[in-house]
């Protein structure tokens, strides 16, 4: 049975994301999965993945413990002889990438988003360039979640090796049902992301202090991990001043969705494609985002959301009022308006037929030279 080793740096995004994608693979291959102990371990393995425990420092710059995670991968490499290698994130795409190369093995990369250490200029963006490119020399395929983000790498030079635009993670349409659309007493805004200053957190509490102060029926909720520490007791305050509703970070959004009336997304991190604004689309919420790519592709701005400018508080605040002053009707039509958006254009199966292609493709692509080698 082929064996495909799948290298990541979160638990989660393997098990909220490519679910259907290893669901798929594990019919007819040995699925191997490398990445940080965590708390969705145990459900996939019970699905049938073989997990190797790899720490991941995710956002450090310690050379010494890269050069650990890279010797990590050839040791898992050459002890398993994977005939696909596929990888997510910065650090799995760069070192799997090289090992990969190394090894002469088939590699698939995706590129969630180009990430602080590429978008932000100096001399950690020039290294990082420098080892996309080494890495992804003779990477078979690499997989942009926006346009622009392919863009970037075709401008830079990065990747010789068959480009494949996709729809970010895509949603599974059946999991994310279109939901009703309540009429209550209060209105309920949701803000679903790590907590970090370039998620927007900043933004979303400005605006929620001033919606508060002038439309009191309204209540902000704000659902995620702190990925920055320091905003743990900012949100303590907001919370005891009665301005948010903290709830932590939540395995499943599905009761916040049921009983929200619009997701707030004012991001400014460099996105691949918002996962938090799809499932809010195909359950039938309006979405209010940055006007930036990963975001932006989500929304037709006025129809099932609005758009606002980057680390701009005030323009936030007029387009959350501008929502708030909005019909219910209109408010429903513009949920039902994104859950046609998101049937038409981000549907998981997109996704899940590409990769399954280009696996098949390494396949064949591998039998074909070995054929030729024992000729």
């Amino acid at each position: 049975m082929p064996k495909i080793l799948i290298i990541a740096n979160h638990d989660y995004g393997l098990y909220k994301f490519r679910k259907e994608l290893l669901q798929e693979l594990l019919k007819t291959n040995e699925v191997y999965i490398s990445l940080p102990m965590g708390d969705f371990i145990p459900e996939l393995c019970d699905w049938g993945c073989e997990f190797i425990e790899t720490p991941i420092d995710r956002r450090g710059v310690n050379p010494f413990k890269d050069i650990k995670l890279l010797m990590g991968y050839m040791k898992i490499m050459q002890e398993l002889k994977p005939d696909v290698v596929l990888s997510y994130t910065i650090k799995p795409n760069i070192y799997g990438g090289l090992v990969s190369k190394f090894n002469d093995i088939p590699f698939i990369a995706n590129i969630t988003g180009l990430g602080s250490a590429v978008e932000n200029e100096g001399i950690l963006q020039k290294i990082t360039l420098i080892l996309y490119k080494i890495s992804f020399k003779k990477a078979r395929y690499v997989f942009f979640q926006n346009q622009e983000n392919q863009e970037f790498f075709e401008r830079s030079k990065l990747t010789p090796a068959k480009k494949v635009l996709i729809p970010g993670s895509g949603v599974n349409l059946t999991e994310y049902a279109l939901l009703d659309y309540k009429k209550t007493e209060k209105m309920h805004f949701l803000f679903i992301s790590r907590i970090m200053k370039e998620k927007g957190i900043d933004q979303y509490l400005e605006a929620a202090q001033f919606i508060r102060n002038k439309y009191p029926d309204t209540v902000f909720h704000i659902l995620g991990s702190y990925e920055e520490e320091e905003y743990e007791g900012k949100l303590r305050e907001f919370q005891e001043k009665g301005i948010i509703e903290y709830h932590g970070s939540q395995k499943s959004i599905k009761k916040f969705l049921e009983m929200s009336h619009c997701t707030v997304h004012p991001t400014y991190y460099a996105e691949g494609m918002s996962n938090v604004l799809l499932e809010s689309a195909a359950s039938g919420r309006p979405i209010i985002t940055t006007n930036r790519s990963g975001c932006k592709e989500i929304v037709d701005d006025g129809v099932n959301g609005f758009l606002v400018e980057e680390k701009n508080s005030q323009d936030l605040i007029e387009k959350i009022e501008k929502f708030i002053n909005l019909s219910d009707e209109a408010k429903k039509n513009m949920g039902i308006s994104g859950r046609k958006k998101v049937e038409a254009e981000f549907d998981r199966n997109i996704v899940l037929d590409a990769y399954l292609n280009k696996i098949n493709e390494c396949y064949e692509t591998k039998s074909s030279l070995a054929g030729a080698y024992t000729e």
